[in-house]
């Protein structure tokens, strides 16, 4: 079939929200390998958001496509009830990438389900159930992860959850208390927390927190920030959850991003291209938070929890990492395309700040440098001229924010034709 039958069939059919919209349009895509999709029309594109973040690894990796064969032929799904030979492999496996404390592994579907497992934990251990959360922050889309997710998605779906609160996000570029780092001494993390204290009923449970914003707009904390974050949380007898979805397994240039200051969360989520780009995610937490957890009765799981098929694959992903040195290759990656990027920005105006490392990187967009007034508008021009040319990428804040997060297969030219195709893209909107 044509796109267009396709389309018209959507139309019909598909419900239409997605993340970023809930308008029809194309391309419609068809197949994938390496960093490169195809639409049903044949075209491809430089795939620059890794799918949904899930195929950082590369579409279709031999690898993982091999670990799914396997799986078919001798075990697809398992009753949650037992332990299945897959997830025990996996829970050792992961134990043996995560620094001690961290060794037991609760495996779920989504990185939705990995926080709000990971929060339901946190309020069994402590005895506590307010849960506070980033103003940049992306948690996911259930119920409870969506409350504690403030960059969007969060108007007309009601009341919050009693004990959810927003703290100030260190997002320097743009200071929501109008300081300059490292003077302000974390003025962010002073005033987030004298409010609260405030606000608190004496039932701190956990600060929920990505080590890098990357839904947010690819907002990385200044050095020690997350140090300073646990040393509150530990004061106040609060467990600090790192959601690495987007952020761990080699992606931003070491196995996990919270090693840039040496910390160790209490709890750590894992998903998106854990599976290779099978749905499976990850709670990762010590051995004396889970022995009074489940002493105090937790209980999360699913239908499909731990399925031998999703296991597997994160089994072939984890091997993958390791045996072919991702974190180099995100480092690799990251130093090519920044070059790029500040080339970019030196040439154009419209380009106020380069941010990110490793495959998660961007820039945001204004209009006058000096005023850093956000020019949405303008992303949205570059991303449908990108999209026109074949380049993948996401827009955040509203457009004003261009992520890119390209795949570790991603070489030298195909980055050199996505800088020329984004070169273009700002010239025809800057003139």
């Amino acid at each position: 079939m044509k796109e267009a039958e396709f389309l018209h069939l959507a139309g019909q059919y598909c419900f239409r929200t997605r993340l970023d919209g809930s308008e029809i349009h194309g391309p419609v895509l068809a197949r994938g390998e390496g960093s490169v999709v195809y639409d049903v029309e044949g075209k491809a594109y430089l795939d620059f958001n890794s799918g949904q973040m899930c195929a950082t690894l590369g579409h279709n990796h031999p690898r993982i496509v091999a670990a799914i064969q396997e799986s078919c032929r001798t075990l697809i799904h398992a009753n949650s009830t037992l332990f299945n030979a897959p997830e025990i492999l996996l829970a050792q496996r992961l134990a043996s990438i995560v620094p001690r404390p961290l060794l037991k592994s609760l495996f779920l579907l989504s990185g939705s389900d990995a926080n709000e497992a990971a929060i339901g934990l946190a309020k069994k251990y402590t005895g506590g159930f307010e849960v506070i959360s980033p103003h940049t922050s992306f948690h996911g889309l259930s119920d409870m992860a969506r409350m504690v997710t403030y960059a969007g998605w969060h108007k007309g779906y009601g009341p919050g959850i009693p004990g959810t609160y927003a703290m100030l996000a260190p997002y320097c570029y743009r200071c929501p208390v109008q300081h300059t780092f490292p003077t302000c001494q974390f003025a962010c993390l002073e005033a987030s927390f004298e409010l609260i204290d405030a606000q608190s009923t004496g039932a701190l449970a956990a600060v929920i927190t990505e080590p890098l914003f990357s839904a947010g707009g690819v907002i990385e904390p200044p050095e020690g920030w997350l140090t300073e974050l646990q040393r509150r949380c530990k004061e106040r007898g609060m467990l600090l959850i790192l959601d690495e979805a987007q952020t761990g397994l080699a992606k931003l240039g070491t196995m996990w991003a919270f090693e840039r200051e040496g910390i160790i969360p209490d709890i750590l989520t894992i998903s998106k291209h854990f599976g290779g780009g099978v749905t499976i995610s990850a709670v990762v937490t010590t051995a004396a938070i889970e022995e009074r957890a489940v002493e105090r009765g937790f209980t999360l799981t699913h239908s499909h929890a731990a399925d031998p098929l999703g296991c597997s694959a994160a089994l072939a992903s984890i091997a993958l990492i390791q045996e072919e040195d991702l974190t180099r290759q995100a480092e690799r990656i990251g130093r090519y395309w920044r070059h790029h990027l500040d080339e970019l920005a030196q040439r154009y105006e419209l380009i106020g700040d380069v941010r990110g490392r490793g495959l998660i990187q961007g820039i945001e967009l204004v209009w006058d440098r000096e005023k850093k007034t956000p020019a949405p508008e303008a992303g949205r021009q570059i991303a449908r001229h990108a999209l026109e040319h074949g380049l993948l990428f996401s827009l955040r804040r509203g457009g004003s924010v261009l992520r890119f997060v390209p795949p570790f297969t991603t070489t030298e030219a195909q980055m050199d034709q996505a800088a020329t195709i984004l070169r273009q893209a700002l010239e025809t909107v800057q003139g």
